[in-house]
């Protein structure tokens, strides 16, 4: 691969509803390799539609076709960018918490999801937010998104609900690590209230994440929100202490990092954009999403660039790019020929 190539295998953009051709650009010229359905797509037909031209364009390097990573962001409840026909509504995670068959009817929803060629669903939410938090949680309970207020229900709900995607064919991603259920704020909004001044590397909310990477979950999302005790001021997804050192080193997570929307969120507002990839993947992250598409052409840029003056970064990229190939593969996705 070109290093523009490798650069845009670690971006994941946003395509809003209308042209499927509205990528092209950015899959030919800045090796664009993931795409996230964004701003309420209607019906599976136009997003089957949409699925396949995205794989259409995919790059070929070397004889290889190099498939996309076709995302939706569908955990239920107020979160479900997918509706219309062929599309099931699905309930919030409080309420799928109560369903004893949650992990047959999330490969239902799932299946649903590979039918119109998504295969990768931004879920579940494995963050527990404390009963006496409850709705003042803005970012998870207010929308009653979790699965339970203890780690137990909601690594129970999480694991549940990714192993019925896993069994449709698609790759669930375990969020928002390392758990945003005690902070008021939701950091796409606001840049206040959006600090965790209880947790710790030993917090119990870790559990329902060391449950899921346990259970064969390959993508998990990190959060932007700050964590005092752990690093400072450093939002979590420029953390290396929380990405490398958390994730990575303690939880034993060798799959795909990839973080909370980082083009149009408040929370990282004030890094300029390019910074916002770089920072990421030198913490030991992988895929940067970004819900402002805009930003693909800076951030590819910004890695190009960094990993030419820094020995260091530039091994960071690669073992990223590796890890997303490598997921890629391991989906079918790379094709001989």
């Amino acid at each position: 691969m070109t290093p523009t190539q490798q650069a845009g295998q670690l971006l994941m953009a946003a395509m809003q509803p209308g042209s499927p051709t509205g990528p092209d650009a950015a899959i030919s010229q800045q090796g664009l390799g993931s795409m996230l359905y964004l701003g309420g797509w209607q019906g599976a037909s136009t997003v089957a539609a949409a699925s396949s031209h995205l794989q259409e364009v995919s790059p070929t390097v070397k004889g290889t076709k190099v498939g996309m990573l076709v995302s939706a962001d569908r955990e239920g409840g107020e979160v479900q960018q997918l509706t219309g026909a062929g599309f099931t509504s699905m309930p919030s995670g409080l309420e799928q918490a109560k369903d004893p068959q949650l992990r047959a009817s999330a490969k239902a929803r799932g299946s649903e999801l590979k039918q119109a060629g998504v295969n990768v669903n931004l879920a579940p939410v494995a963050d527990t937010v404390p009963a006496e938090i409850g709705r003042a949680n803005e970012p998870i309970g207010k929308w009653g998104r979790e699965y339970g207020s203890t780690p137990a229900a909601a690594g129970k709900g999480a694991l549940a609900f990714a192993r019925g995607m896993q069994d449709a064919g698609v790759e669930p991603t375990v969020k928002h690590f390392p758990g945003i259920g005690r902070i008021t704020g939701n950091t796409d909004l606001t840049a206040t209230g959006i600090s965790d001044t209880v947790a710790t590397t030993t917090d119990p909310h870790l559990a329902p994440f060391a449950k899921n990477i346990e259970g064969g979950t390959r993508i998990v999302m990190v959060g932007s929100a700050h964590y005092p005790k752990i690093d400072g001021e450093k939002p979590a997804l420029f953390s290396r202490k929380i990405v490398t050192g958390m994730l990575r080193d303690e939880m034993g997570f060798d799959g795909v990092a990839i973080t909370d929307d980082v083009g149009a969120a408040k929370a990282v507002s004030a890094t300029p954009v390019g910074e916002r990839a770089t920072k990421f993947i030198a913490a030991g992250g992988d895929i940067v999403l970004t819900a402002d598409p805009a930003g693909v052409s800076t951030m590819v840029t910004a890695i190009q660039t960094t990993a030419k003056g820094d020995p260091a970064f530039a091994q960071q990229v690669t073992a990223s790019v590796t890890r997303v190939l490598t997921l890629k593969e391991d989906m079918g996705l790379l094709h001989c020929g």
